[in-house]
């Protein structure tokens, strides 16, 4: 009797098990070794490295101008291209949410740049603002913009902006095929009542659009800023955290210290502190969301 209620408890264990297994061998393992790392001298050209150091990574951090600058620079990259992303992806869903000739040929094409692979994206947009072989620094002195072409990524004010429209174009197409998917999982007979009652096309949005957009936005925004924030390929491909590391974001400066100081000691303390943040920063929109959910209700 009591080994067949054990088997009851743990037979649906067993049925997980094989997920489990995979789970732990493939996320929660590398996560603990690289933690581990955190608190270690590992330095691949060094043989006497590998030694317990305690949080003395840590306190270099403090100290470290190249670290507080690729902080600084995570934080206006991830939001700068978080507002411009969210922002044309909307609007961008409204337009394809409407009927109109050759709109599924137009999806197709919306989708194409988050197919393309963000190391020849990357490669792409730095050709377009080289002024040797690219368009863009002659279009910006035509507009103006500038007194003569040269190459923006060159010029430590400006090397930021390369990245951010590049990674703008590449996630756009997220948000407008997400939000497009929720646009059209809104009853079109909340639309016809609201017109039958004399609302106008923006009270119709504030009224019916944005709430039903409300949980799709959160999620999205969520997600987002944790992959652009951990998203440096661009960067690398584009900057390669340069010039004068004016493009350095904290996950470049990993990869920087990882694969090219072989500092995998330090690098495995930044990357701890970078865990940290995001997923305090997770944590705050559920919790914000939760509040929001029951201060509605």
């Amino acid at each position: 009797m009591i080994s067949r209620r054990l088997s009851g408890i743990l037979e649906p264990y067993l049925y997980v098990s094989p997920a489990l297994i995979l789970i732990i061998a493939v996320m929660l393992m590398p996560l603990v070794l690289g933690l581990s790392y955190a608190f270690r001298d590992i330095r691949i050209l060094n043989p006497f490295s590998g030694g317990f150091v305690g949080t003395a990574h840590f306190q270099t951090m403090i100290t470290d101008d190249a670290f507080l600058g690729a902080l600084v620079n995570t934080a206006w990259w991830t939001f700068g291209s978080l507002l411009f992303q969210f922002t044309l992806g909307l609007i961008l869903a409204l337009l394809l949410n409407r009927d109109f000739l050759g709109r599924r040929l137009v999806q197709a094409l919306v989708f194409l740049p988050w197919a393309v692979p963000t190391f020849l994206s990357g490669l792409n947009w730095a050709w377009m603002f080289n002024p040797v072989v690219g368009p863009l620094p002659h279009w910006f002195t035509a507009l103006g913009l500038m007194d003569a072409p040269f190459n923006i990524l060159s010029d430590p004010d400006l090397a930021m902006w390369g990245p951010i429209v590049a990674n703008i174009w590449f996630g756009i197409p997220f948000f407008a095929i997400t939000l497009l998917a929720a646009l059209q999982s809104i009853p079109k007979e909340l639309y016809e009542a609201a017109a039958i009652d004399g609302a106008t096309t923006r009270q119709q949005f504030l009224s019916i659009t944005l709430p039903f957009l409300a949980p799709t936005i959160a999620i999205t925004l969520m997600l987002r800023t944790i992959w652009i924030a951990n998203f440096a390929d661009l960067i690398v491909v584009m900057t390669n955290g340069g010039p004068a590391d004016s493009t350095q974001i904290v996950a470049s400066y990993i990869f920087t210290q990882a694969f090219r100081r072989l500092d995998f000691g330090y690098a495995s303390a930044v990357a701890a502190v970078l865990l940290v943040l995001l997923l305090a920063y997770a944590l705050g929109v559920i919790a914000l969301r939760r509040a929001m959910t029951h201060a509605d209700s």
